[in-house]
């Protein structure tokens, strides 16, 4: 399934399906309603869905497979929200090493110039290099600001503080019911779907904000600075999610593409290592980081107000944001 939260002439956020090559939103509660009759609560919201279990996601499945008309409306007339809107948690990981390496090669010609000096290839610091072997050795992330959480064709804020607003090419999976000590050849088993992430960040901002090692603040964590969508694509309807051409363009203008076939971590990795002594609870979104060439900083280009960013993962669809400067 190709599930969405949407809103329509004024109403509450509903959880829908698309469906008809995503020409029609259908309305899961209106669907289940004039199928079954009586309210569903497994129906109000995605996050009900996702909790209500195997049972509940069965009934969607063939409530979106009769798809009655009365429940159906054309998607051009709805706007569409992140799929959670917020998710109970996030947390951003780092996956793709080609992304690591290209960012830090760029943020060095940055500061070479900044100086005034002629750009050069240099190798690693020491300081990159040991996060580049602790990578290897585990995966790493931070926790996000879940109410940052927007959706496609939503506009994304310009953050006051900041001159280099950059994006960032990611996708990244929905946890489908309480996890704790997951073993890795048992952790598909816990991923409910997936999505697109776009992970805007101000990049001037974060150059300085990291030097206090503790990961990303400000330079992430601003009002609708954390794009999802267009949907939810169900873990069934993906068979391999790391053969996945990804795509970003800016204004039309293809910026970079990379595959999740590089991925050094994949989704099973996160939810073994995370799920270490914690919980993981349905709903909760695990990101995969920057696709290797997904971000303006690897190109040594960063947005202008009035961009709009388009994100398309394959599978999954286009995640299409313009970046507004108030």
């Amino acid at each position: 399934m190709r599930l969405v939260t949407y809103t329509h002439s004024g109403m509450k956020p509903r959880a829908g399906a698309l469906v008809d090559g995503d020409r029609f939103v259908l309305d899961l509660a209106g669907a289940d309603r004039a199928l079954y009759g009586g309210d569903n609560a497994d129906f109000l919201s995605l996050l009900a869905l996702i909790e209500a279990g195997d049972d509940a996601f069965d009934r969607a499945a063939d409530i979106v497979k009769r798809a009655p008309d009365a429940a159906l409306t054309p998607r051009a007339a709805v706007a569409l929200l992140a799929p959670l809107q917020p998710p109970p948690q996030m947390r951003d990981c780092m996956c793709f090493e080609t992304h690591i390496r290209q960012s830090y090669a760029a943020a060095r010609q940055i500061r070479a110039r900044a100086k005034g000096q002629a750009p050069m290839e240099t190798g690693e610091s020491p300081l990159e290099q040991r996060i580049l072997k602790l990578f290897d050795q585990q995966p790493l992330y931070y926790k996000g600001n879940r109410f940052s959480v927007i959706g496609t064709d939503q506009d994304v804020l310009w953050p006051s503080y900041s001159n280099a607003l950059d994006f960032e090419l990611e996708f990244g999976c929905y946890i489908k019911r309480a996890a704790k000590d997951v073993p890795k050849d048992k952790a598909r088993d816990f991923i409910f779907g997936y999505t697109i992430f776009n992970d805007f960040s101000a990049r001037d901002t974060q150059s300085v904000e990291m030097a206090g090692q503790l990961g990303p603040a400000k330079s992430k964590d601003f009002d609708t600075g954390s794009a999802m969508g267009p949907c939810l694509v169900t873990a069934d309807e993906l068979s391999d999610p790391y053969a996945l051409e990804m795509i970003a363009r800016v204004d039309g203008e293809e910026w970079g593409r990379g595959n999740s076939a590089s991925m050094r971590w994949t989704f099973e990795d996160l939810i073994a290592f995370i799920s270490r002594s914690e919980t993981l609870h349905p709903g909760e979104f695990l990101g995969s980081g920057t696709v290797g060439n997904g971000c303006g900083l690897e190109h040594l280009r960063f947005l202008k107000p009035g961009n709009i960013v388009e994100l398309e993962v394959e599978g999954i669809g286009l995640l299409r944001n313009r970046v507004v400067r108030p």
